[in-house]
């Protein structure tokens, strides 16, 4: 019987991830670890799942202006980009998620008690998988600011939420999408927690050539996986 071989971790040699603790990043404080990791071996339980493909990814769930029965409020957006690999090759049939806040700058969660409205109708999550040339796209609303009390006068810059899964459940990778020329860029600590050599890999790119007349505008967000030009992710 031949014996199971799996790949190993591979960490990121630096200048792309912003570390686990980031003073001004309040709550990273208490939660990054304040020991080295210590590796363990992959095993069968961890490269096995989950069971992903198109059946079960409805084909609404990536168009978040359309997942209840009236028209949420905002400013109506296409996102859509390539999830790569180091050599630029695409990559196929991977999970994306997404989720965000309200045009408001409110999530549909009930532990967000900024006081702006609610919409009902925008949830604020979405999935679709990639097609063979590793392009994904959604539909959704420009998220609005919101406060977050990390420090004094504390807003988050405009921003979204991605999620991407690989063939097994340990292979998940999270990352924030910001837009070009936020104001409030200089005073975001999770933005500026990346070293500032790969901080623009995590703003879209207005592209009029996606952009639907008088419907949507879109901004283009590719997702490089690892290499020298990788996507900054939250977690390593």
């Amino acid at each position: 019987m031949t014996d199971l071989v799996v790949p190993g971790y591979r960490r990121d040699p630096g200048g792309t991830h912003p570390p686990l603790a980031s003073p001004g990043y309040g709550s990273t404080v208490l939660r990054a670890p304040s020991q080295e990791p210590v590796p363990l071996p992959h095993t069968l339980t961890e490269i096995t799942g989950p069971a992903l493909g198109e059946g079960r990814v409805l084909p609404t769930d990536h168009d978040l202006t359309r997942q209840h029965e009236g028209e949420p409020l905002g400013e109506r957006i296409i996102v859509h980009g390539r999830v790569l690999d180091s050599d630029g090759r695409a990559v196929p049939d991977t999970l994306v998620e997404l989720w965000q806040a309200n045009s408001a700058g409110r999530y549909s969660h009930s532990r967000d008690q900024h006081p702006a409205p609610l919409d009902p109708n925008f949830t604020g999550v979405g999935r679709c998988m990639t097609d063979s040339t590793g392009h994904f796209r959604f539909v959704t609303l420009k998220p609005g600011a919101y406060p977050w009390r990390n420090h004094e006068n504390a807003w988050r810059a405009q921003h979204i939420h991605f999620s991407l899964f690989g063939r097994a459940f340990v292979q998940r990778l999270v990352t924030q999408m910001y837009f070009p020329g936020d104001p409030l860029f200089y005073q975001d600590p999770i933005y500026n927690a990346v070293p500032a050599a790969a901080r623009g890999r995590m703003i879209s790119s207005f592209d009029l050539s996606e952009t639907v007349p008088e419907w949507a505008l879109a901004y283009k967000f590719d997702i490089v996986l690892r290499g020298r030009d990788q996507t900054p992710m939250e977690s390593q």
